[in-house]
This record gives structure tokens, C-alpha cells and sequence, in this order.
């Protein structure tokens, strides 16, 4: 009986051991929550993940001993009932789950959406949900909109694209918004305009996995900037 109680104790309460992003111990769980007409280049950065990932490992020219660091991911394409996502440049993608489907993420990804949607309260919800479930909450270009619809950059310092940053600082004061390609606040990662998102990734890999990163770099040719803007970058043209 004593047994039993116990068992019963251990599968209600959570475990008091928190997840090691840099060391898992099982699977990382990562996701893109798809929204209205997403733009491909602000969710195309995850596949920075898939490079470091078992699934491609090994096909890389590196030592085994190195391919043996690859990361077990799950990547998991999210719509609200599971439909099929719209992407720019008229393109479909089948996704992998819904709300209702998708496991707790430890990583969320979102990117910008067509100006005119409007997310929806389910939608609203399960970014705060993901966001608390996570530890590591990203968004890309004007994917900050929904975040901040949602709640979750209360309190933090994030960026957007660098043009809205100006008007954000006055309309919204709840958040500390700074003009940089990308910016993290605890597992809050944001970043500016589409290939900012590149930057941002490169960062975030190299953050907890430098080894890594390292590789996506060196074999992927990926870019390596400056977290700071120089000059004009980001803004418009004043001759336009």
C-alpha cells in the first residue's frame, strides 16, 4: 500500500529537476508555432537546429566523436487544429500538430504573419503556454507582435524590426525594447527583421552548445555578425 501511495504521490506531483537545455537527458522537444501567413525566412533558422541534429549527422564530414554531440531533436510544426500552415510565397506545409497534439516544447519558435491577422484566443493562449513550458522562447522579425499580444515580454528587454522599435519604446513601455539584431532576456531570445533571425540562432547555439554552433558555421557558411547594428542597417532609406 505504502508503495502504491507513493507511486501515485510521484505521478502527480512534477519532478523538481529542471531540464538541462545545454545536457538533455531525453529528446529536446522544438516547435514552430505557425500563425496566419507566416514568412519563411523568419522560421527558416530552425533548421540550424536540424544541422546539429541526429538527423543529419550523419551525413556531415566530421570526427565521430563530435557526430556523437549531435542533439536529439523532435521538431514539431504547430497550427491551431492541426491544418495546414500558410507560408509566404504561396506555400503550404503540412503540420506535425495542433494545440491539442503538440508536447510541452522546450523550444518555440515564432515568426512574423501578413499585418492584417489577428491571432485568436486559443492562439493567444497556447503561445503563453508554450512560452511557460519552454526553456527557450524565440521570435523572429514580427513574430514579437504575437508574443506581445500574448503577455510574455512584460517586464523584458526585447527587440523587433529595427523601424518599429521607435514607435514601440511609446506604445508599449511594459517592455524595454532596444534597437539590436537580436537581444535575449533569460529564455526570452528576440530579434530584428528577417535575417536578423540568422544572427539570432548563431547566437543561441552558440549559447548552449558552442561546439556545436561551431560547426553549423564552419560547414554551413552561416553568418557571423555583430549583434549591434551598424550604421542605417534596418532602417529605411531617408532618399526614398
Amino acid at each position: 500500500m505504502k508503495l502504491l501511495f507513493a507511486t501515485l504521490l510521484l505521478a502527480v506531483i512534477p519532478s523538481t529537476t529542471s531540464f538541462n537545455l545545454s545536457n538533455p537527458n531525453r529528446p529536446i522537444e522544438a516547435g514552430v508555432i505557425l500563425l496566419g501567413v507566416t514568412e519563411v525566412l523568419d522560421v527558416a533558422p530552425m533548421d540550424y537546429l536540424h544541422g546539429i541534429s541526429t538527423r543529419i549527422a550523419y551525413a556531415l564530414p566530421v570526427p565521430d566523436k563530435l557526430k556523437a554531440k549531435f542533439l536529439d531533436i523532435n521538431f514539431h510544426w504547430i497550427t491551431e487544429k492541426g491544418e495546414p500552415g500558410k507560408l509566404t510565397t504561396n506555400l503550404t506545409l503540412a503540420a506535425t500538430d495542433s494545440f491539442e497534439t503538440s508536447p510541452p516544447l522546450d523550444i518555440v519558435l515564432i515568426g512574423a504573419y501578413n499585418i492584417e491577422y489577428k491571432p485568436n484566443a486559443a492562439e493567444l493562449a497556447f503561445i503563453r503556454k508554450a512560452h511557460d513550458e519552454s526553456s527557450a522562447f524565440i521570435t523572429i522579425c514580427g513574430g514579437y507582435l504575437a508574443a506581445q499580444l500574448a503577455g510574455v515580454l512584460v517586464n523584458k528587454t526585447a527587440t523587433a524590426p529595427r523601424f518599429n522599435v521607435p514607435e514601440l519604446q511609446k506604445s508599449d513601455p511594459r517592455t524595454n525594447w532596444v534597437e539590436k539584431r537580436y537581444v535575449r532576456d533569460g529564455k526570452v531570445w528576440t530579434s530584428g527583421a528577417l535575417l536578423n533571425g540568422l544572427d539570432l540562432m548563431r547566437g543561441f547555439t552558440a549559447e548552449y552548445w558552442p561546439e556545436l554552433a561551431s560547426v553549423g558555421v564552419q560547414i554551413g557558411a552561416w553568418p557571423v555578425r555583430d549583434g549591434q547594428y551598424q550604421g542605417t542597417d534596418g532602417l529605411p532609406n531617408p532618399n526614398w
